[in-house]
């Protein structure tokens, strides 16, 4: 690990200032803030980020709060820990999923000390990505080396000219509920819908994930009410009981209307794409359609249409529709 500077700011303003990256600063070498810390200090063990400094976000108030926003939704705190967030009675009750999201990733030992935000923001777990010695796209280099090598775990939507998949269970379900995140850095504040945060490979900067700028943090997620949210499910396939990512996952959400049909329907597919995959074609094909195998089979297929695998991953295809025919019978409580 490099060394660096240990900054523990007080307020946002200081936080923003030691998060500014000195002039012609590569990308991997910038300023970091710090929460948990689970994905951060795993890059930089392995020399895959080298911050000048990294600023401690914990000395800064008001970010650990889950709090209700007096309408039914959730204001969380981008310092909340995935163990607060899975055990919060509301966060039970009302938005299940989020809380099944939450409970589905990783250890106890790693839920108690992520947080909300450092889970939006992870970087790809992509084994050429984290290998120090190999200079991938994603590091500056010229070549996704998983696009004709050992892609078993890569993404079948959305790929080129890089194939990482996104980590984060958090997102498909937040994505699914219609989540937003507050974002503060040195030109202001501003809210935007998680659909734009994360962005693909053949967009914007290669070599980042989402639309955060180097001094900029997320402070708050989001969460509204809403008519499925109470009908809301996460389902992960992984090939380990524990610590382990998502091979595939689906994020599902419905709301019922007369005679038990779909009045409205929400699905995202993680596990599968460089950001949360939602499949709204998918969607619409429930509409007006009280749930059955032909109904659940159809949406499946549905929301696989356009895959595209790569050599190792066509098992991801087959897979995630499974996934998504359990989630939605789940979600709407029938039995598939």
């Amino acid at each position: 690990m490099k060394a660096f500077e240990w900054v523990s700011p007080g307020t946002f303003g200081e936080v923003i200032a030691a998060l500014r990256p000195e002039a012609g600063a590569d990308i991997d070498e910038a300023p970091r803030p710090i929460a948990g810390g689970q994905d951060l200090l795993t890059t930089m063990k392995d020399y895959i980020t080298r911050p000048t400094r990294v600023v401690n976000l914990k000395t800064v108030r008001g970010l650990d709060q889950i709090e209700s926003d007096g309408k039914g939704g959730l204001r969380l705190g981008a310092l909340v820990t995935l163990t607060q967030l899975e055990e919060n009675s509301t966060v039970l009750k009302a938005f299940p999923g989020l809380a099944e999201a939450a409970h589905s990733i990783a250890a106890p030992q790693i839920r108690n000390l992520g947080t909300v935000g450092g889970n939006l923001c992870q970087r790809p777990r992509c084994w050429y990505f984290r290998l120090e010695e190999v200079v991938c796209l994603k590091k500056g280099g010229s070549e996704c080396y998983a696009a004709t090598g050992e892609n078993k775990y890569h993404a079948i939507f959305g790929g080129g000219p890089s194939y990482i998949v996104h980590p984060s269970d958090l997102a498909p379900m937040l994505l699914a509920l219609g989540a937003s995140v507050s974002i503060t850095g040195a030109d202001g504040k501003r809210t935007i819908g998680l659909d734009k945060f994360f962005t693909l490979p053949a967009e914007g900067n290669i070599r980042r994930e989402n639309v955060l700028k180097n001094d900029e943090i997320i402070t708050h997620i989001a969460v509204p009410a809403s008519k499925f949210a109470a009908h809301s499910t996460y389902l992960k396939f992984k090939e380990r009981d524990s610590l382990d990512f998502a091979m595939s996952s689906v994020a599902a959400a419905v709301a019922m209307g007369a005679n038990k049909t779909i009045s409205e329907a929400r699905l995202v597919l993680g596990g599968v794409a460089p950001i949360p995959w939602r499949v709204p074609k998918a969607e619409a094909s429930l509409i007006g359609k009280t749930l059955s195998d032909e109904v659940l089979r159809n949406a499946a297929a549905i929301a696989l249409e356009g895959a595209k695998p790569l050599a190792k991953n066509a098992y991801k295809v087959p897979l995630t529709q499974t996934l998504v025919r359990r989630a939605l019978a789940k979600a709407a409580g029938v039995t598939s």
